[in-house]
């Protein structure tokens, strides 16, 4: 039998990004507000459709330029090559997942350091920087004073995965140096730790396990004074890309 593409029925696939950073002591995700329906004036993830000549990967990070600026950073680069870290996280295939058509996501996790104010663009009316908390509340209102609504399509839950992702690749490998500049001081480490967590962590235990830590941390020679008070000592990820032993999430 010849094969007849007309007898199944068609739908798209979308690629959605869950672009964490950390500003200002807390984590945050890069949220757009819709400019068309479905969902108009709702926060969404940043995303798109999938073109024809295109792969997912490809899709993913044509996104992250459009939203963000960034460039995807290549492991094999040179050290100072410091883009974002962009993985594949999961597929969301729910029919009803959005009321134009069925469609398939493709969700992505990119992690950067303190990022500048987003732009808008496509079909998004404006963007910004939220606290993950904040988009994750169904009620109440934000920092900024506005009524807090659920995230549109099922983004609420696309963002809860990719924060629960992170949350625990923290623990066992060195992606918080991804939320870090190319060089950073260990309290700007665990600033990190702090952020993602959501927990205080004791700065003693902490510069013991993360400086003991084989291949985490390489010293760069160099100090800084940009947190105030005397000179803190530079570094810059190391070549491990897991923690031996691991950097186990306190519990709260």
């Amino acid at each position: 039998m010849s094969y007849d593409p007309s007898a199944f029925p068609p739908f798209a696939v979308t690629v959605d990004l869950v672009v964490l950073t950390v500003r200002r002591h807390a984590l945050c995700a890069l949220a757009v507000r819709r400019g068309e329906s479905p969902f108009q004036g709702r926060w969404a993830l940043p995303g798109g459709f999938v073109r024809a000549d295109e792969d997912l990967a490809q899709a993913a990070e044509r996104e992250l330029a459009e939203e963000t600026g960034l460039r995807v950073h290549d492991p094999a680069g040179p050290a100072q090559d410091h883009g974002a870290h962009l993985e594949q996280l999961a597929t969301y295939g729910d029919p009803k997942r959005d009321p134009r058509m069925r469609v398939v996501s493709v969700a992505h996790l990119a992690l950067a350091p303190d990022l500048p104010a987003p732009r808008a663009g496509g079909d998004a009316s404006n963007a910004r920087w939220a606290p993950v908390d904040e988009l994750l509340e169904q009620g109440g209102y934000g920092r900024d004073g506005e009524p807090v609504a659920p995230l549109a399509f099922d983004h609420a839950q696309i963002l809860w995965d990719g924060v629960e992702r992170a949350r625990s690749k923290i623990e066992y490998s060195s992606l918080a140096t991804a939320f870090c500049p190319p060089e950073f001081t260990v309290g700007e480490l665990r600033r990190v730790y702090e952020a993602v967590w959501g927990v205080t962590l004791d700065p003693r235990n902490f510069h013991r396990k993360v400086t003991g830590t084989p291949g985490f941390l390489v010293p760069t020679g160099g100090t800084t004074t940009r947190q105030g008070g005397r000179p803190a000592q530079l570094f810059r990820a190391g070549g491990a890309t897991l923690l031996n032993p691991p950097m186990l999430r306190p519990e709260v």
